[in-house]
């Protein structure tokens, strides 16, 4: 199986029915293992991207949280919440088969603070200078969770 092109005819199909054209799978010893286009449209849930979606199938299916033996094919390169899950879940590699500046004349996000064009400069900022508002609350109780993590934890 051509997993590049199989990658883009899921996310083509979903575009075909309503959904956004992203696409993700997931590849171990040369089967799949998972996959799924974005499904963000259709579900109202804006966590539900490709990657996401996958990477939740694909541990499900193997019982573990670490995909280091996995291959992930992805249509274009991952925003930051998927690219987050990739390195936590650390695949074999990932392969990406378009970029976001090879997208950018067709397809616009439409999110308040989130454009691709400018999201990563946004994410390197210090918090307090970011265009979301993000207050912190302290407390000290707060650090006692991760106290008691370590607790449990520890070897």
């Amino acid at each position: 199986m051509d997993f590049v092109k199989h990658t883009i005819d899921l996310a083509m199909k979903n575009v075909e029915e309503g959904g956004r054209p992203f696409a993700a799978v997931i590849v171990r010893n040369g089967e799949v293992v998972a996959e799924s286009p974005n499904r963000v449209a259709q579900t109202k849930d804006p966590t539900a991207h490709a990657e996401i979606l996958a990477v939740r199938e694909a541990c499900r299916k193997l019982g573990t949280e670490h995909l280091t033996d996995c291959d992930i094919y992805i249509l274009t390169s991952p925003c930051p919440m998927c690219l987050g899950a990739m390195y936590y879940c650390s695949p074999r590699q990932v392969i990406y088969i378009t970029t976001r500046e090879d997208y950018a004349p067709f397809y616009r996000d439409d999110r308040k603070y989130f454009e691709l064009d400018t999201f990563y400069a946004e994410f390197s900022k210090p918090i307090a200078e970011r265009r979301m508002p993000m207050i912190q609350h302290k407390d000290e109780d707060a650090i006692k969770v991760y106290q008691r993590w370590q607790k449990f934890n520890t070897k």
